[in-house]
């Protein structure tokens, strides 16, 4: 099964990327307008928008044991290849990169830009995508793999899948971490050494800007298509025959189908009430190595090693009102400024004012102004976008920005068995592994190390590995 799904994700290799697949994936829209003038969002939160491919984690599949060193000992781990199922078909292979946070069995996950994670404060994580592209599964003849590296022995799945989950360990999180298996802990020393700084691979599928307003009989937009994918699926309204609401090119004629860099717009008709409307773009596509993957579960973030062609999609909403404001909103998280940017741009002549979090911001007339608000680290969060005649748009989310070594200055927490802990309900699936802590009690055979509990116990640091030479 693995050598097959190495082979989908070789992309260094000339495979074909296909095009199909259906998925809606939530891309941060603009405020629905309610009457001429007024905008109000729906009740419900809306958590800042990602693109591309939305997977659920299914558990460590190929893996072997490495060992955390600490003041107070040494501790055991699993480490290698988690699997993760896309929502509309494929599959994905990732490793971890924040060894202290537990996997919770059935996360969601989503694509998301390094920015929204500790790989955006990491100056080291091009270096970790070099590892992704120059070790296992992406090397899938291992025996030239171990030639390269200069391993003596046998190199099997389950060491270079260990070997390659330490070195990228020992540069997402900053920890003093050894394979046990001589022949992996070669390997992650040689990918340790070598790598070398690569630049973040672009999203696998986003429409840009994610939210546009405008005014009744006017194209609004356009909204740009960014893909790796060649051919992208775009879905009107679901309400489109009703409301004459068409999505069209620059020159008014209907598009159902765009390429990356292609630009589209909302054909509003003259005679619309103020309204909003939805864009979907769905294609198929083998997700880029070393896009990051999050979930709002606080399970660990990962970091994608191979896809196999994967469903991936984005959506974009339009906004239009006869008079008044008629502001679009869009948010992302920005780790970097520890917040989350909320972007508002006004298509109205007239200045509009709005208030977030307890300061008043004032937007000019076709300007556009971001405004970053500041969140507490791994706490949920909700805040509202108000502005006048009840306009409002809630955000609800949560910030994972850096990996829990960085929060704490301790080390990893280590797994006690092969269940994640469940998100609702006890695990019943006794056959998945995982990296870090875990609420599951049953041992993993061949692991005599049992779980550290997470919070205050950590461990300190015993020492940092060095930068490589030549960095």
């Amino acid at each position: 099964m693995f050598a097959s799904f190495s082979a989908w994700s070789a992309r260094g290799r000339g495979s074909a990327r296909l095009a199909a697949g259906a998925l809606v994936s939530g891309l941060v829209a603009a405020t629905a307008l309610a009457g001429a003038g007024t905008a109000v969002a729906d009740s419900d939160g809306t958590a800042p928008g990602h693109g591309g491919a939305a997977a659920t984690l299914g558990g460590l599949k190929t893996y072997g044991e490495a060992v955390i060193r600490g003041a107070a000992g040494d501790q055991r781990v699993s480490a290698g290849l988690f699997e993760m199922s896309v929502e509309g078909g494929g599959m994905l292979q990732t490793y971890c990169v924040d060894i202290q946070t537990p996997t919770q069995k059935d996360a969601k996950y989503h694509e998301t830009a390094w920015s929204g994670t500790s790989l955006g404060t990491n100056k080291d994580a091009g270096r970790i995508r070099w590892i992704l592209q120059n070790s296992y599964p992406q090397v899938n003849d291992l025996a030239a793999l171990a030639e390269k590296a200069g391993v003596r022995g046998r190199l099997t799945e389950q060491d270079a899948a260990a070997g390659t989950q330490v070195a990228i360990w020992r540069y997402s999180d900053d920890v003093d971490v050894d394979a046990v298996d001589p022949q992996a802990e070669q390997l992650a020393d040689y990918l340790e050494k070598n790598a070398r700084g690569q630049a973040e691979p672009k999203a696998s599928l986003t429409l840009d800007p994610p939210a546009v307003s405008g005014r009744p009989g006017e194209r609004i937009g356009p909204v740009t298509v960014r893909t790796d994918a060649r051919s992208v699926t775009l879905s009107p309204p679901a309400d489109a025959t009703t409301t004459g609401v068409r999505i069209v090119d620059r020159d008014g004629e209907p598009v159902t189908t765009a390429a990356d860099g292609g630009k589209v717009y909302f054909e509003v008709p003259e005679d619309a009430a103020a309204d909003t409307a939805e864009l979907i773009a769905q294609a198929s596509t083998t997700v880029p190595v070393g896009r990051a993957f999050a979930s709002d579960s606080r399970s660990q973030t990962q970091i994608l090693a191979g896809s196999s062609e994967s469903t991936v999609s984005a959506t974009a909403t339009a906004t239009w009102a006869l008079e008044g404001a008629i502001p679009a909103l869009s948010a992302r998280a920005n780790c970097a400024k520890g917040g989350v940017d909320v972007t508002v741009t006004n298509r109205d002549d007239e200045p509009f004012t709005f208030e977030l979090t307890g300061a008043e911001y004032t937007v000019a007339g076709g300007a556009s102004r971001t405004v970053t608000v500041p969140l507490s680290e791994d706490q949920p969060y909700d805040f509202t976008v108000e502005g006048p005649d009840g306009f409002e748009r809630r955000f609800t989310g949560m910030l994972d920005c850096r990996t829990r070594a960085a929060e704490t200055g301790t080390t990893t927490q280590t797994l006690t068995g092969p269940s994640p802990t469940a998100l609702a309900a006890p695990a019943t699936d006794t056959n998945l592994a995982e990296t870090g802590a875990s609420g599951a009690t049953p041992w993993i055979a061949g692991t005599a190390i049992g779980l550290v509990v997470l919070g205050g116990a950590g461990l300190v640091v015993a020492r940092r590995r060095q930068t490589p030479p030549g960095a």
